[in-house]
């Protein structure tokens, strides 16, 4: 019996994940903090809260603010689309460890705190969607990740249990969310944030490429 006898399903989270996204992101967030807000943060800071709403972001970097966070929001909304398009790509392993799950009869689905829409460009673009019939943005469901509300919301929608489904992502929010589901969870190491940061929140499994993860499963 392998880990994967025990898993029905698997999702994932999007940016960092499935899909190479860092230099996009921080891209948009030097324009938009640094140039646009007049602050000095570092690319550390700049990528803290990825994984986290974009607008509690913004409201962090507002010094609380929300309405010039609602007005710098659409600022790095409007420069990430210029930048999006011509740089998204999947990491190289994704396209072919999603046929081998899928091969396994593993259900997937995808969970990020992106809006649905621009998630779903993502996905299409880097030639990925049509391997998730679930999709869960940031305007899906009530409540966002760290909390377990739009996990539970993807198995739900997968129609399995949050035990038997497997939750991936590259951050620490993402994690701690997945342990708040009830979900087994996998750290992917090769996202944004250090084995240190996700270290700390117990994931399940730890993998520094998602090939690795699979082998990790018995796949």
């Amino acid at each position: 019996m392998t880990p994967a006898d025990s898993l029905d399903a698997v999702l994932f989270d999007a940016d960092g994940t499935l899909i190479d996204t860092y230099e996009i992101i921080l891209a948009s967030m030097r324009y938009t903090v640094n140039e646009v807000l007049g602050k000095n943060c570092s690319d550390a800071e700049l990528m803290h809260g990825v994984g986290t709403p974009l607008i509690d972001q913004m409201v962090y970097f507002a010094d609380g603010d929300r309405e010039v966070a609602d007005r710098i929001i659409q600022i790095y909304r409007d420069h990430n689309d210029v930048v999006h398009d011509a740089n998204i790509r999947a990491f190289e392993d994704t396209a072919a460890c999603l046929q081998r799950l899928q091969n396994a009869g593993l259900k997937m689905g995808v969970v990020t705190s992106k809006r649905h829409a621009m998630a779903a460009r993502g996905l299409e673009m880097s030639g990925i969607a049509d391997y998730f019939p679930v999709l869960i943005g940031h305007d899906d469901c009530d409540t966002h990740k760290p909390e377990p509300g739009p996990i539970l919301l993807g198995c739900e929608l997968l129609g399995t249990a949050p035990e038997r489904t497997l939750y991936v992502g590259d951050s620490p929010y993402d994690i701690i969310a997945g342990n708040a589901a009830n979900s087994p969870t996998a750290a992917a190491l090769w996202g944004m944030f250090s084995k240190e940061e996700l270290e700390a929140q117990s994931p399940t499994y730890q993998a520094e490429t998602l090939t690795d993860l699979l082998n990790q499963l018995g796949l």
